[in-house]
Parts: structure tokens; sequence; C-alpha cells
């Protein structure tokens, strides 16, 4: 006696071998022997044999009109024994009814199943719509097809054309779109990434990094809406002449300097920055769109500014205006360079010019300061700031000393990218110039200046410290809070970003408490935008942090995309590079670090190495090591790291030479040490 039964699922043919009970012991096709109950029997046969049985049922279901069984079935549940009889219109054989079984329950759209053998035709309406389900994916079948057959021959189809970024970066992963365009690749051997620019879909490796950012970041666009531009505050008109010094592409202009002449060997020094404060209100409009942004993000050749174009016009310290300003004045003693006293004034400040580095980099050097060399615009007040500034340089690497600190070392190199027309020049600018110094060492010192005025009036700000915790990387971490606090490797007792206010919505957050603490004075923490312990407060340094870190992240990689470019504008194959840390290499001509597996020399070794290849969508370099020089390089690193320590624990390098008066990201060195530069600055973010 042989047997056909339903078994997890499956219908199987076998030969009874003993039977007991309810229970049968059968062998299957396969020759494996199956123990099978009564109520799993839908069939028992003699002949055919088990294995014809099955091979004439799934014939015989194949032919078999699954609408016309349906129309047979009527409404009522059925067992496939009574449909037998009704659609033959005789007494089924053995393997007419496996067939009719078969046939049944392969077609579930049409009958669903109530038991073993058991089945019910659905209903009209059900059935039309499971239909009209087969038939869409049937038509969705073929387009995706079509498409990954489009994608295969060079063509970007039709219905991609909108969805290219989507696709990429934010993908729906059950759409037709996606998986034709996952199904190319994979048959091509490639990236979707890839296939998409060798379809035209993205004009460039840049476009792509630039896209991936921007679905991130600025998913709405980087455009703003129609703003009313408000009004400039009125206020008293300083008797100064400012300048300020920036690189020529440079447009937020934030700072400007000015010295007058008292006599008897005294000066007043005016440090002038930009006060959008006194236009914007907290919980406007333009603030509500500063703070979504939180900071400018520069990339080579391009930015994202924190605020629109037109109230940055306003507000930038531009050549030949009066602008609003913060100023702080410092009265000087020329004989040792002491400050008397300074005041903080809110007013007008008259900008006679806006002084280039590209212009006077070359003629106002160290040497030409002390021998008196040189013409150019400023002279006079640029010596005097250059005299103050060492000094207050002086005075900051004994403070860090104090601290357990070696002095930092000046003896890097930084560099500019320019773009222009899908070029880049990279420029390499020695660390700690004058124009440099000047700047760095008076932000400095106007952001620790009023990080006490705030602390004076008991107004919290947003601080910058370093130092505290245990063991050397906890010492070294940067940290935001709303409090003073020391700032260690700059060797100063506290520092509030505050100079910056066009381009970091820190600096102004800090400007608007400043400004409370001028105009209410010991009242001010009662008025002051924000108060101690507020909470606002600190959901604004913790957004700062995550978008600056985002910014950083993407200025390293456009960055590390134009050494790429400009590696190719060079044909460079063969080029000199320093050790720097176990495997890390830098190139000597570019700001570009390699990891070189198993390269390990000395610190500051200097390399010859061939660049094979390089790839400007994933930015990988493969290169391999000709020759190693016997003469050691200085390397352009802090003096404060150590072997073990990682480059991104020392952001006091950063923030020593240029403060933050770059127009470039300062954090670019603590996030991804792959590249070191900057892009739209007057002095490099490393």
């Amino acid at each position: 006696m042989n047997l056909f039964f339903e078994e997890s699922g499956d219908f199987k043919a076998g030969t009874v071998l003993t039977q007991q009970g309810e229970a049968f012991q059968v062998e299957t096709l396969t020759g494996k022997r199956s123990k099978v109950r009564a109520r799993d029997v839908l069939l028992q046969f003699d002949t055919p044999s088990p294995g014809e049985l099955i091979s004439k049922a799934t014939s015989l279901s194949h032919q078999m009109d699954v609408s016309f069984l349906w129309e047979v079935a009527g409404e009522q549940e059925f067992g496939f024994a009574d449909l037998g009889l009704e659609y033959f219109g005789h007494v089924p054989s053995p393997e007419e009814s496996a067939g009719l079984l078969l046939a049944l329950a392969s077609a579930p759209i049409y009958f669903h199943k109530k038991g073993k053998g058991r089945y019910k035709a659905a209903p009209a309406e059900i059935l039309k719509a499971a239909l009209a389900g087969v038939e869409k994916k049937k038509q969705q079948a073929l387009l995706q097809a079509k498409q990954v057959e489009e994608l295969k021959a060079g063509q970007l189809p039709v219905s991609m054309a909108p969805l290219v970024n989507q696709l990429l970066f934010k993908p729906d992963k059950n759409s037709i779109e996606y998986k034709a365009l996952d199904t190319a690749a994979q048959e091509l051997q490639t990236t979707p990434a890839r296939l998409m620019l060798s379809v035209g879909a993205i004009s460039s490796a840049r476009e792509l990094h630039m896209n991936r950012f921007l679905s991130v970041c600025f998913p709405r666009g980087t455009g703003f809406p129609e703003i009313a531009i408000p009004a400039k505050p009125q206020l008293v008109s300083a008797d100064v002449q400012a300048f300020s010094i920036d690189d020529v592409t440079t447009t937020e202009i934030d700072d400007a300097f000015s010295v007058r002449d008292l006599g008897d060997g005294k000066i007043r020094v005016g440090i002038h920055i930009a006060a959008p404060g006194m236009g914007i209100s907290p919980g406007d409009a333009i603030d509500k769109l500063a703070r979504e942004r939180m900071s400018t993000v520069y990339m080579p050749g391009d930015k994202i500014t924190m605020l629109p174009d037109e109230l940055v016009s306003e507000f930038t310290l531009a050549e030949g205006d009066v602008r609003p300003a913060l100023s702080l004045y410092a009265t000087i003693d020329t004989a040792d360079w002491s400050v008397i006293a300074t005041e903080t004034v809110a007013e007008a400040v008259p900008v006679a010019a806006n002084l280039r580095h590209n212009d006077l980099d070359e003629i106002v050097t160290e040497e030409n300061l002390a021998a008196g060399l040189g013409e150019y615009p400023h002279k006079k007040e640029i010596q005097l700031l250059w005299q103050w500034a060492q000094t207050l340089e002086r005075g900051r690497m004994q403070k860090r000393e104090s601290f357990g600190l070696r002095p930092e070392q000046n003896n890097r190199v930084d560099f500019n990218f320019y773009v222009d027309d899908e070029t880049v020049t990279i420029n390499r600018r020695k660390r700690g110039a004058p124009l440099d110094k000047i700047v760095a060492e008076l932000m400095i010192y106007a952001n620790s200046s009023w990080g006490l005025l705030l602390h004076e009036h008991g107004v919290p700000g947003i601080y910058r410290t370093q130092g505290s915790g245990n063991g050397w990387a906890a010492r070294m971490q940067v940290r935001m809070l709303t409090h003073a606090a020391p700032h260690q490797g700059l060797g100063v007792d506290q520092y509030a970003w505050s100079t910056s206010p066009l381009r970091r919505y820190t600096d102004l957050v800090n400007q608007w408490q400043i400004l409370a603490c001028l105009k209410h004075g010991v009242t001010a923490p009662l008025v002051a935008p924000f108060k101690a312990r507020d909470a606002d407060l600190f959901a604004i340094v913790s957004a700062f942090d995550a978008a600056y870190a985002a910014y950083a992240d993407f200025q390293n990689i456009m960055e590390h995309y134009w050494c790429l470019r400009w590696l190719s504008q060079h044909e460079a194959r063969k080029v000199q590079a320093v050790q720097i840390k176990d495997d890390l290499l830098k190139l000597v001509d570019i700001p570009l670090i390699l990891p070189m597996v198993g390269v390990k020399h000395p610190r500051g070794t200097q390399l010859t190495i061939e660049l094979i290849s390089w790839d400007e969508v994933d930015l990988s370099v493969q290169a391999r090591l000709l020759e190693v020089s016997q003469a050691v390089l200085a390397v352009d690193e802090d003096s404060d790291f150590e072997d073990g320590d990682s480059i991104d624990e020392s952001e006091q390098v950063v923030e020593q030479v240029l403060s933050e008066e770059s127009d470039a990201s300062t954090l670019a060195i603590i996030t991804d040490p792959v590249i070191q530069s900057n892009s739209d600055s007057s002095t490099s973010a490393l």
C-alpha cells in the first residue's frame, strides 16, 4: 500500500512498510523512512507507484485551469475529493486527486486553506483585489528589469532622475528604483554611487561628496527664506580708523583693529567685533535660522553661511563703511607692554581698510618688522600690534607652563586651498607669521577678557575649557561649559568664544550675554537672554558640538578630495613624505596624510613614495615606499604629542595659533586627521 500525505507543508508519497494503529512507517522516494500519522494521510493507493503518482500529479496540476476550478468550487468549504468528482465528472484516479490537490495548494489567491485537504474559494472581491496586486507586481518586475537593463547600458532611467540623492543616501529599499539600482550594481560588480556617476546622474565625485553631506545636514537645501533685514542700531561713532586682516576670500569679516596714540608712551588698542547681536534678537526669525545651522560650513572654493548674505553684508566690517561693533579697548604702556585698563563698548566703528594676507604676507615679515622695512597700509599700527602680540604670547606661554604643559612649537606649515573652475591651488604658509600671530593673540585676549567679564557679572556663557581630569587624554580634551574654567592649552584662565558672531552661533549667544552685561550691569543675571543653569543654553552647547563636528568632517573630506585633484593636475607619482606617527605619512607639498601599513620609522624621517593610484570616490590612495632618507625633518605636530597620543588630543595647537578667527572650521584636526588645512580663512585652521 502507498500513501500520499502532507508533511511540514509539503506533499509527499511513499510506500507503507508497517502500520501500528494510527501510525504508518513509510519509505519515501528518497529512501528516507518517516513516521506518518493517519490524520496526515490524504490518499491511500496501490497503483501507480509513489514516484509515478507524483510525476503524473504534478503534470496534471500544471494543466488545470485554476479560474475554472474557482468557478466550480462555489462558495462553501469543500474537500478536494468532493471537488474532484465535480471537476472530472467521475471518481478521480489517485493521480488525478493528487494533481487536483497540488493545483489547489498552488493557488492560495483563489483558494483559502481550511484544513488537511479542505479549502474554500476566495470571495470575488478579495480575488479581484489579489489578482490586481499580482498584476501590479508583475508590471513592477518588468519595469525593474527594464531599469536594470538601462543602467547596465549606461542610461539613467527617467523615473530615477529626481530620486538620485534619495537612492544613494536615504533609500527606500522596497522601491522599484532602489532594487533596480542595487541589482544593476551587483551585476556590474560596482557600487550604486559609481554606477550613478557612470550614467551621468551625478556629474563628479565632488558632487557626490557634497550631496551626501547636504542630504544629512541640509535636507531642505541651503537657501534661506525671505527675511526682513533688521535695522542697524543707532550708536555713537568711535573716533578710530579700524582695519581688518583676512584672507582674500573672506567675506564674513568679524574682527578689526585700531591703534590710537595717547601720548606719554601710552596707546589704546581697539579690538572691534562685528555685532549682529544688536540686530538679531533671541527667538526671532533670523535667530531660528542661525540656530538651525549653528555655524558656517567651509570647504575649498565654497561655503554655506550661517546667516543670510543680505544680513552678513549689513553687519560685516566692510571697508569704507561704519558698522555696529562690540569693541574691547586696552590701554597699554609701551614701556613694558602691560595693560593699564580695559573697556568694552557697543558702538559704531568706521572701517578704513580690509587688509588681505595675499597682499601683505611677503612684506610683513618678522625681519621687516624688526628693521622697519616695507611700505603697506597701517604700517605703524601693525608694528605696535606685533610687539603687543609677542608680549601676550609670552604671557600665555608662562601661564601654560604653570599648568604643567610644555611650550608650543611654531614650526608647522599651513596650507590654503583656492579653487577656480575645478582647478585647485594649494599654497603653503608658515605657521606663526606676524599677521597670523597678531590676529590670533588679540582674539585670544578678547575671548579671555570677555569670558572674565561674563564671570564677574554672574552671567553664564559658552566657554572652551581644557585641563581638568586625570591622565593625558583627559587633560587634553577640550570641552564646552557654561561657566568659566581654565583653558590650559591656551594658557588662559577662561576662554569664551565671542569673536566670530557672523560665523558661529556660540559667539552670537555670548555676544547677547555681553551686551546684557554692558546695558544692565549688576542686574544682568536677571535680564540676560540666558540665565544660570538654563536648559536652553545646555541644548545649544550640545547641538553646536554635534553640528560643528559634522561640518569639520565634511571639510576634511572635501580637502582630501581636492588634494587628490591636485595630484591629478600635477600628475604626481613620485612624491616626498614625512613619517609623522606609527604608520602615518604626510606629504610635503600638500596636506595629505596617508596610512601605509608596515612603514614605521622615527618621527620626522623623510621618505620618497610612489603613488600608484588614487580614487576620488572613496578617497583612497595606493602607494609604495621607494626610498628612506637619512634626514629627519621637524614634524609639524604639537610638541606635546607623544608617540602614543592621538592627533586629535591637542586642540590647543589649533586655537593658539589662530584662535577661531579663521573662516575655516577649527575642529578639523579634532575629528579626522586625514587633512590639515584651511579653505576660507585669514589663518590656517591647523
